[in-house]
């Protein structure tokens, strides 16, 4: 089961033509970008457990550059995504790890989300979180076989932050603008189904007792078009046609919508429900945050920001000030988002490697940081994968 499951999880995070450009080259450099709270203790934990891989696994030599962002490089410098940070991520790196941002629920003078600028300048446009039940048990402790794959757009919605604040009769009032449009939509329909189909061709090679997802692949296109019917309303269609407009798509995914209240309701009731999920940027935040509870916690589940030539992993949880500097952070998400990142830049060996290690420290059971219920620190953790590597 479990070397089934995982091809697939690697199948279905990989993009084929970075895999074949970055690992024909002997070097891969990765940018480091810590930020915020816990980001700069996951991060160094990622890159101590990419460290630790043998070189029959990951035969190029790994190099890194540590790069600055964040809200607390913002309050001492003025600006959250140095010039020279992006400058050295298109002209230095091959990809990168971005930990976490404290950005402020208040609005800031000059601040923006340095992950957001991110996204745009680098042109990564979809946001990719696997959500595959393994060693940890579902929110509610039961176990129930899940395998699916978020493909949030990454670029545009609401997140395009063009926000202002106006004075009326009755008092003040805030008007937020939401842009969704053909290319963007374009763009996320065709990774999700594309990836729909490879994640159907990988299960081919097991047997079907061995599949989590034993149907035919199937994408949910999520949307909220019976009231907003012109933005959702183009997000859908636009999706939709990607699918009309292609016979290997029709011919071999299958499709349905989901109106996104209805989709939050039906993946806590029936996760199992879903293989590949496509949403607008916002709503698929919201989505792929809520569905970390279903395998444990926001601190296992990976993500993997996308374009068609660089990729950043990310992991889910966010800056955690509480725990901050407290040695007590799940590494794991940031640990796996690495691991995603190798699988993009076409070193799937030694991902499978990290992911086997992760696997068998949960399913071991006797390390686990504290929100997963334990008393082990980061370290204890980050060592754990690295032995077993």
């Amino acid at each position: 089961m479990f070397s089934a499951l995982r091809s697939v999880q690697l199948a279905a995070r990989r993009t084929a033509s970075m895999s074949t450009s970055s690992a024909g080259s002997k070097s891969l450099t990765i940018g480091l970008i810590p930020a915020d709270g816990i980001g700069r203790e996951v991060i160094p934990a990622a890159r101590q457990v990419l460290e630790a891989l043998a070189s029959d696994v990951m035969p190029a030599r790994l190099s890194f550059v540590d790069l600055d962002a964040g809200f607390e490089y913002f309050q001492k410098h003025g600006v959250a995504l140095p010039e020279q940070t992006l400058a050295a991520l298109k002209g230095d790196c091959d990809g990168a790890l971005f930990g976490a941002v404290s950005s402020p629920s208040h609005k800031v003078a000059g601040y923006s989300s340095p992950i957001v600028g991110l996204r745009k300048k680098m042109d990564l446009y979809a946001n990719v979180r696997p959500v595959i039940s393994g060693a940890a048990a579902t929110a509610s402790g039961e176990k129930r076989a899940i395998d699916m794959l978020i493909i949030r757009e990454n670029t545009e919605c609401l997140y395009i932050k063009e926000e202002e604040l106006h004075e009326g009769p009755d008092g003040k009032y805030a008007v937020a603008k939401r842009r969704i449009s053909e290319f963007a939509s374009r763009r996320a329909g065709e990774m999700a189904f594309s990836m729909a189909l490879q994640r159907d061709r990988m299960r081919q090679q097991v047997a079907a007792s061995e599949r989590t997802w034993k149907a035919r692949p199937k994408v949910t296109i999520v949307h909220k078009s019976n009231v907003l019917s012109v933005t959702d309303g183009l997000w859908r269609e636009t999706v939709r046609g990607v699918y009309a407009g292609n016979a290997e798509y029709r011919e071999g995914v299958d499709v349905e919508e989901q109106l996104v209240d209805s989709m939050v309701y039906r993946m806590f009731r029936e996760p199992e429900a879903f293989d590949v999920v496509v949403a607008p940027n916002m709503y698929g935040d919201i989505i792929s945050d809520g569905a970390a509870a279903l395998v444990g916690s926001l601190g296992l589940v990976p993500s993997a920001n996308v374009g068609d030539s660089f990729v950043v992993g990310e992991p889910v949880h966010g800056s955690a000030p509480d725990i901050a500097g407290k040695n007590i952070a799940n590494p794991i998400a940031a640990i796996r988002s690495a691991a995603m990142l190798l699988e993009r830049t076409g070193y799937a060996s030694a991902a499978l490697a990290i992911y086997r290690a992760v696997d068998k420290v949960l399913e071991a059971g006797q390390i686990r940081t504290p929100d997963l219920g334990g008393k082990s620190t980061t370290s204890d953790v980050t060592e754990a994968v690295c032995r077993l590597l």
